[in-house]
C-alpha cells in the first residue's frame, strides 16, 4: 500500500499584496504616459520662469493658433514614420500650396471656398506624385521627398515670381486667425466655448467608464479605482481650465476646431480601420505584412497622398494666419513635424506611434518656443534646446527597446 501525503494548498512564493499590485499598475501607467507628464513638466517650468505669462488666456490661445500648422503636419508625419518612411518635403509643399491658393483666391478672384478646395486637391496630387515614385518605382522616401523639397520650393518661387501675394478674403483668413465666439452674444465668459467643453467632458467620462466596465466584464486587468478616478479628475480639470482660458479671451480658434476634427478622424483611422492596422503592420515588419496579404504598395501610395493633403491644409492655415503667401513660407516645417512625431513616441524603425503622441510632441515644441521667446532667449539657443529635446526623446525610445529585449 502506497503512502499518500496531503497536497499542500500553499502557493509558491509570497502572497500577492494588493497595495504592491496597485502601485505596480500605477507606475506602469505613468511610464506609458511619460510624454504627457513631460508636457505638464514643461508647462510648469515655463509658467514659473515666465511669472505666469505662459498660462494667460491670450497666450494659451496664441499657442494653438501659432502652432496649428505644425500639429496638422505632425498628424500626417506620424503615419509616414509608423510605416517606416520619412517626408522631408512637407514645408516646401505647404509653401507651394500657399502660393497656389494666393493665385486662386487673390489673383484669379475665385470664391474663397473654391480656392481652398482646389488647393487641397493640388496638395493631394503632389502627394500622389511622390507616392508613385516611392511605392511603385521603389525609390526610398528619403530621396524622393528630398527631391520634392527642392522641386516644390522652386515651384513656389515660380508661382510667386519672388513676390508676396495678399491680402486674402476674410473667410479664408479665418482658417488661421478666426474664432468661434459671440454666437450667443458678447459675454465675459463665452457660453458656447464652455458648453462645448462640458459636452466633451461628459463624453470622455462616459467613454472611460464604459471601457472600464467592459474590461471588468471580460475579467481583464484594470487600474485601481482610486487611480482611475484621480486620472479622470485631473483630465477633466485640465480640459475645464483650458476651455475657461479660451472662453475668457476670444473663444475657440477655428484652427483648434480643424485640429480636433483631424484628431478624431485619424484616431479612428489608426485604431479602428483595416488601413490603419496595415500601416502598423508594414512598419513592424514589411515582409511579414506582404506575406499576410497586405498590399504594401497601395498603402504606401495613399500614405503620401494623405501627407500631401495635410501639408496643403497646413499651408492654407499658415498663409491664412499671415494673410500673406511669401517665398519664405514653410521653412523648417518638416523638421518640427518630424520632431513632434519622434518626441511623441514614434519609433525610428517604424511600427510604433500614435496621433495623440504626435500632438503632445508638437505641443511640447510649441511650449518650448513660446516659453523661451517670452524669456527673451535668442533663436540660436532655442534651436539648440529643441535639438537636445529631440535627441533625448529618441535616446529614451532606444533605451526602452533595449530594456524590453529588442535591438
Amino acid at each position: 500500500m502506497t503512502d499518500t501525503k496531503p497536497v499542500s494548498t500553499e502557493t509558491i512564493g509570497p502572497p500577492q499584496n494588493r497595495f504592491t499590485a496597485s502601485l505596480t499598475h500605477v507606475l506602469a501607467d505613468l511610464g506609458k504616459n511619460g510624454i504627457f507628464l513631460a508636457l505638464i513638466a514643461v508647462i510648469i517650468l515655463f509658467s514659473i520662469t515666465t511669472n505666469g505669462i505662459l498660462l494667460r488666456p491670450q497666450n494659451i490661445s496664441n499657442l494653438i493658433v501659432q502652432n496649428g500648422y505644425i500639429l496638422i503636419l505632425a498628424v500626417g508625419m506620424v503615419l509616414v514614420i509608423v510605416a517606416g518612411h520619412i517626408d522631408l518635403s512637407v514645408g516646401s509643399v505647404a509653401a507651394f500650396v500657399g502660393a497656389v491658393s494666393g493665385v486662386f483666391a487673390v489673383n484669379m478672384g475665385l470664391p474663397w471656398w473654391l480656392a481652398v478646395i482646389l488647393s487641397l486637391l493640388v496638395g493631394a496630387v503632389v502627394g500622389a506624385w511622390q507616392g508613385f515614385w516611392i511605392a511603385y518605382v521603389g525609390i526610398p522616401a528619403f530621396i524622393v521627398t528630398l527631391a520634392g523639397m527642392l522641386i516644390f520650393r522652386g515651384l513656389a518661387l515660380v508661382v510667386l515670381q519672388n513676390a508676396n501675394i495678399g491680402s486674402f478674403p476674410t473667410e479664408y483668413r479665418a482658417l488661421g486667425n478666426g474664432f468661434l465666439t459671440d454666437l450667443l452674444g458678447a459675454y465675459q465668459v463665452d457660453p458656447v466655448t464652455m458648453g462645448i467643453a462640458i459636452i466633451a467632458i461628459i463624453a470622455l467620462v462616459v467613454q472611460q467608464i464604459r471601457t472600464r466596465r467592459g474590461r471588468l466584464q471580460y475579467a481583464q486587468e484594470v487600474e485601481p479605482l482610486i487611480w482611475f478616478v484621480a486620472k479622470l479628475i485631473l483630465i477633466v480639470g485640465g480640459i475645464g481650465a483650458f476651455a475657461y482660458a479660451l472662453a475668457t479671451f476670444k473663444g475657440i480658434p477655428i484652427t483648434l476646431i480643424i485640429l480636433a476634427v483631424l484628431v478624431m478622424i485619424y484616431g479612428v483611422l489608426t485604431t479602428k480601420s483595416v488601413f490603419g492596422r496595415h500601416i502598423y503592420a508594414i512598419g513592424g515588419n514589411r515582409h511579414a505584412a506582404e506575406l499576410s496579404g497586405v498590399k504594401t504598395r497601395q498603402v504606401d501610395f495613399w500614405i503620401f497622398v494623405n501627407m500631401g493633403f495635410l501639408a496643403a491644409l497646413a499651408g492654407l492655415v499658415f498663409t491664412a494666419r499671415l494673410n500673406l503667401a511669401g517665398p519664405k513660407a514653410g521653412e523648417g516645417f518638416e523638421l518640427e513635424a518630424i520632431s513632434a512625431a519622434f518626441i511623441g513616441g514614434a519609433a525610428v524603425q517604424g511600427g510604433i506611434g500614435t496621433i495623440a503622441g504626435a500632438i503632445i510632441g508638437g505641443l511640447i515644441i510649441g511650449v518650448l518656443n513660446n516659453g523661451m521667446s517670452i524669456m527673451g532667449i535668442g533663436i540660436e539657443w532655442q534651436s539648440a534646446v529643441k535639438g537636445l529635446v529631440l535627441l533625448l526623446a529618441v535616446a529614451f525610445d532606444v533605451f526602452n527597446k533595449r530594456r524590453s529585449g529588442g535591438r
